[in-house]
């Protein structure tokens, strides 16, 4: 009984992979290419195209999550979904996915949905989080980050905080010459020495000057103790 079970399994993938590799014969021999030479789309599937040579097709397929951009029959192309109108090119390739990502290739929403401002960048699979820059939010279906008010669902995102309480404040900070700081520095409250970096605005890390000088919050960096109004005494009586 548990022979006949296996051997009826057996058969029953075999006729399926037939199935499957008839159907991408049918699908190459019925398409015809619209030039001599160029790429070419799929009619019904996005992440499918077919480079044409000599009026010969040959069947290529983007990386998992990519798709085929149709725009210039001279270019071979795979980008997001986000910028890549497919219409009626609905069907898409079997996911590949991997810790953190939903397909090997693409920009996703963070798995915990308080942290809005955050997203996860697959590259074959590895996935980086990201965070947008500060008062932004991600969104899914343009695959960047808006301002809330461009959101489609509405969201307070959870603020790292570190072990002393300090998270990264809303609002960007202007360096010299006016350009906003992409990594903004803030002064401890209490020790001139230390201070602290806000990584792309929202991550919050502690950083330390070296022994000597002290944090200048007028110019985000670390100087003498006399340059410093309030920290010229820092290390007075300090071995």
């Amino acid at each position: 009984m548990q022979h006949q079970l296996v051997m009826s399994l057996s058969r029953l993938i075999t006729t399926f992979y037939i199935f499957i590799c008839l159907s991408a014969h049918i699908s190459l021999a019925q398409f015809q290419c619209p030039e001599e030479k160029g790429f070419f789309a799929d009619p019904e599937q996005c992440d499918l195209y077919y480079a044409c040579i000599g009026g010969r097709a040959e069947e290529k397929l983007c990386k998992d999550g990519l798709v085929f951009r149709d725009d210039n029959p001279k270019k071979e192309l795979c980008d997001i979904p986000a910028n890549v109108p497919c219409g009626d090119r609905t069907l898409l390739q079997e996911p590949q996915p991997s810790k953190g990502c939903p397909r090997a290739n693409g920009y996703f929403k963070h798995e915990d949905p308080a942290l809005c401002d955050r997203f996860v960048n697959c590259i074959d699979g590895v996935a980086t989080v990201m965070s947008c820059p500060p008062g932004l939010l991600y969104e899914a279906k343009k695959s960047s980050c808006v301002w809330p008010v461009d959101a489609t669902q509405s969201c307070h995102s959870t603020r790292d905080v570190l072990d002393d309480g300090f998270s990264c404040p809303d609002e960007n900070v202007a360096g010299p010459g006016g350009r906003i700081l992409p990594h903004p520095t803030y002064p401890h409250p209490e020790d001139c020495a230390k201070f602290y970096i806000c990584r792309n605005g929202v991550q919050p890390q502690k950083g330390q000057c070296e022994v000597g000088t002290v944090y200048n919050d007028e110019t985000f960096r670390c100087a003498e103790p006399e340059n410093v109004p309030g920290c010229e005494d820092y290390y007075k009586g300090k071995n």
